[in-house]
């Protein structure tokens, strides 16, 4: 029997063995519009900036903005709805996404346009908190990592090919219809839910858990740090590859280089799916290892083309499956408190972003792109050494759920 949800007041998900792929993709693709919402302006500045009469500088605010709504949300929000039931919850950030898009399409006012971003990252940090929690209530106990995984390709697919194609059909036809064309996206996908997923109930008062307390289980801390070294590691090369690229004179290669991380990306977390529900473990140490090895051939070799490309695929391959990772532990740490842990790996993960762009910006003006693979190191060999600690919590030998 596959899961449907029960009409009623008192409707409740009912758990199968049957893999729930058609709904689990709804939320893949409601991370991919996250996603794309969060990324796109970065390749529109131009035109944003002409259009709203401020500087490119005032336009990527855009960005800055989005990320701040999220960091600032997630854990507030996620701990405040935790008696809500789940899916009129889900449907609520998805309708955030709707307004602030359809906003930004049509406002000429920067300001007004600055509260919509704002707006729509407080929808992604509710969002992310609750998505890697939903797909694993919809499975059984040995289904939760395959179904996060699932969950989780909207992120890759949006990197990969999502981004370039908006910023492509935004350059042709403009980056107002392009937010509009996000909008009518975002109302397919509300349908597609309210359809297809199932919904489940919130905490009831006597269970919902506070911060302090999900901060204090095992293992839930080690899944945080590894988190924000390993995506802070991440968001320092990626947010400054072109600089990086044009010092080695590959400045025209961008483009390809980033298509290359993106495809390797998608072959990661494809890896990831089928093997994470028994190989967690081994999949994290394994990401660490390879994102190691690239960072020096990166540091080494950055000279030589051939070892570039090579190295950024290793990178994409590591870095892929990543969120897929740390969700799916965290997920099978917190048990029922995954939505609260979740809103915790959301504030990690923002703050590895914008500290990636503040660390690395200051990397490359004091000293330069030099300084970018021994700062990854400096992360990512601590990173392994405390999922090779956390064998018993948070990255477990062997899973005993499993």
């Amino acid at each position: 029997m596959e899961i449907e949800p029960l009409t009623g007041s008192n409707d409740e998900a009912i758990i199968s063995s049957r893999f729930p792929l058609v709904a689990l993709l709804a939320l893949a693709v409601a991370g991919f519009i996250t996603i794309l919402t969060e990324a796109l302006p970065a390749g529109l500045l131009t035109q944003i900036g002409s259009s709203l009469s401020v500087s490119d500088a005032l336009a990527g605010q855009l960005v800055t903005i989005y990320a701040v709504g999220s960091l600032v949300a997630a854990i507030p929000l996620t701990a405040a709805t935790q008696g809500m039931r789940r899916r009129p919850l889900l449907l609520t950030a998805i309708v955030g996404f709707a307004v602030a898009n359809t906003i930004t399409a049509i406002s000429t006012n920067y300001g007004l346009t600055m509260f919509a971003r704002f707006v729509a990252g407080v929808s992604a940090g509710l969002l992310w908190a609750l998505l890697a929690g939903y797909a694993a209530r919809m499975v059984p106990d040995h289904m939760k990592g395959r179904a996060i995984a699932v969950a989780m390709v909207g992120t890759p697919v949006a990197l990969s090919v999502g981004i370039p194609a908006g910023t492509f059909i935004g350059t042709t036809i403009g980056w107002r219809p392009c937010f509009g064309l996000m909008s009518v996206l975002t109302l397919v996908l509300i349908a597609w839910i309210l359809v297809k997923v199932p919904d489940f109930p919130g905490q009831v008062a006597g269970k919902r858990h506070s911060i302090r307390q999900v901060f204090g289980m095992a293992g839930v801390r080690p899944v945080l740090f590894v988190t924000l070294a390993f995506v802070l590691a991440h968001n320092i090369l990626y947010t400054y590859i072109a600089p990086f690229l044009a010092a080695t004179g590959m400045a025209a290669q961008t483009d390809l280089i980033l298509l290359v991380f993106g495809v390797t990306s998608l072959i990661g977390i494809w890896i990831v799916g089928v093997l994470i529900d028994h190989r967690l473990r081994a999949l994290t140490l394994a990401s660490t290892i390879l994102f190691g090895f690239a960072t020096l051939a990166l540091g080494i070799w950055s000279d030589n083309p051939t070892v570039t490309y090579c190295a950024v695929g290793v990178w994409g391959l590591a870095f892929g499956g990543a969120a897929t990772l740390f969700q799916t532990a965290l997920a099978k740490t917190s048990g029922n408190a995954a939505d609260v842990a979740q809103s915790m790996l959301v504030t990690a993960w923002n703050t590895a972003i914008a500290g990636g762009g503040i660390i690395g910006g200051l990397l490359l003006e004091k000293i330069g792109v030099g300084a970018f693979a021994p700062a990854l190191l400096c992360l990512l060999v601590p990173t392994f050494v405390v999922v090779w600690m956390a064998r018993h919590h948070g990255f477990q030998a062997v899973d005993p759920r499993g």
